[in-house]
């Protein structure tokens, strides 16, 4: 019948909204393509022509999507990817899920490396998460080579799992990107480098332990480790990860490191008293100060 998906997806985004999800059309209709294996563009096309889905459409399969979706488990995690800039990375239990303001904040760094001039840039991504950072870089900046480190082993292996998909599509990275275990705020990690770095670009645990999110698919699911800053205002960490930076990089070298919206100033004058010459906070597309720029002089 010709409203069938129509309403099949009425039925679903009811369920999402009563569940209190944020955006219960948009979740109804990108699990609808994901359990038809199509685009949202085909179940769009199929909408307006009035046809069926595909005979291989299994609705008890949508039917659990939506159930775990009601559940507020992140829709990343249902669908098994997030999409980040030009990149598709693959994401699930025990790894951080890409935000957009991130995207913002790596864009700082490239805008800056543009400016300087600096064709063969040397990156470190710091609590590289799911690598979206680090593997951006190496993927949009072929003659760069790009260090990530990452601590839990849980999430290395998300990280090493996306690292071989972006080497598979972007020829070269896998020769350029180099990924550690370890720990990011530790002065034996990437010893080696200290004082060639030109950018280092971190989004690292900041959410202040006082602050606990609201929403479930933050605070139940996203991995601690890579949420909190270790201390009541959120700060530790970040402290700990300008510390280490400033070892990194060489004179002249940038770090630009996403943080809390509340935190801008602190994090600015922490900069300046330790080793960095410059400092400022840059906002996010919303106007929030989401960043610190800080330049080691």
């Amino acid at each position: 019948m010709p409203d069938a998906i129509a309403q099949l997806l009425h039925s679903a985004a009811a369920t999402l909204q009563t569940a209190g999800v944020d955006t219960p059309d948009h979740d109804a209709k990108l699990l609808l393509a994901h359990a038809a294996d199509l685009s949202l563009r085909d179940i769009d096309m199929l909408m307006l022509m009035g046809r069926a889905l595909p005979e291989s459409f299994a609705p008890a399969a949508y039917d659990a999507m939506i159930a775990r979706r009601a559940a507020r488990e992140p829709l990343q995690y249902i669908v098994g990817t997030a999409p980040f800039r030009y990149l598709e990375v693959e994401v699930g239990p025990g790894v951080f899920i890409p935000r957009p303001e991130t995207e913002i904040v790596m864009q700082a760094g490239l805008d800056w490396l543009a400016e300087n001039g600096i064709r063969n840039p040397r990156v470190v991504d710091l609590c590289a998460g799911s690598g979206i950072i680090g593997l951006s870089v190496a993927s949009e900046v072929p003659t760069s080579e790009v260090w990530a480190v990452e601590l839990s082993e849980t999430t290395y292996a998300w990280t090493d799992r996306n690292r071989t998909k972006i080497a598979s599509e972007f020829p070269g990275v896998g020769e350029r990107y180099h990924l550690i275990l370890g720990d990011a705020t530790a002065p034996e990690t990437l010893r080696e480098l200290d004082g060639t770095i030109d950018l280092v670009i971190t989004n690292p645990p900041y959410v202040p332990e006082s602050e606990i999110p609201e929403q479930p698919e933050v605070r139940d699911h996203d991995p601690e480790l890579a949420l909190y800053g270790g201390s009541a205002d959120g700060l530790h960490i970040p402290e700990r990860i300008i510390d280490r930076v400033v070892s990194l990089l060489r004179d002249g070298g940038a770090l630009v490191m996403e943080h809390d919206v509340s935190q801008g100033p602190a994090l600015c004058d922490y900069a300046l008293t330790h080793g960095f010459g410059e400092a400022r906070t840059g906002d996010d597309l919303t106007g929030r100060p989401r960043y610190l720029f800080a330049e080691k002089r």
